[in-house]
């Protein structure tokens, strides 16, 4: 069993949508980034590559490289999948949280969790996402960003 962790990130911009675990939620701002900047994803892909010893996010999809521009963070999950399978890992489950003052997530939730199952190859039941608010607090409770925090456990097979 190898366990691993993932953290990422964004800053909310004006005119751009707001992707979170591959849904697009209905909100007058979006999160910057190369890619669809999808920060539930983004976590996720981190914590599944530390956990099979694979580098990061980065490493695998720089934002220098013009491929990745735009694309659907789901896109490089599926590339991801097949990382770790190369690495000989499979996929024991998964928890994450997102953290944002708004919008409320509760309604996208069940959507965001099938999306990552579907994208792992995994049972919906192995795959659990939050979300919380940080009471006003921080970048994120002044709505200056959103944030996301993944962990990902894997056994060889």
């Amino acid at each position: 069993m190898r366990v691993g962790i993932g953290y990422d990130v964004h800053r909310l911009v004006a005119e751009r949508p707001l992707v979170l675990g591959g849904v697009v939620v209905p909100c007058e701002m979006g999160l910057a980034g190369h890619s669809d900047a999808d920060v539930l994803v983004h976590a996720v892909i981190d914590a599944l590559l530390g956990a099979a010893g694979q580098g990061d996010i980065g490493k695998h999809f720089p934002d220098t490289d013009e491929q990745y521009k735009g694309i659907s963070s789901l896109c490089l999950l599926e590339k991801v999948k097949a990382i770790i399978r190369g690495a000989g890992y499979t996929v024991c489950n998964l928890d994450s949280i997102i953290v944002a003052q708004r919008p409320k997530l509760a309604p996208y939730i069940v959507e965001m969790t099938g999306n990552l199952a579907r994208m792992m190859d995994v049972p919906v039941s192995k795959v659990n996402v939050k979300a919380t608010t940080t009471e006003g607090l921080g970048f994120t409770g002044t709505g200056d960003g959103i944030a996301a925090y993944a962990m990902a456990s894997l056994e060889e097979g």
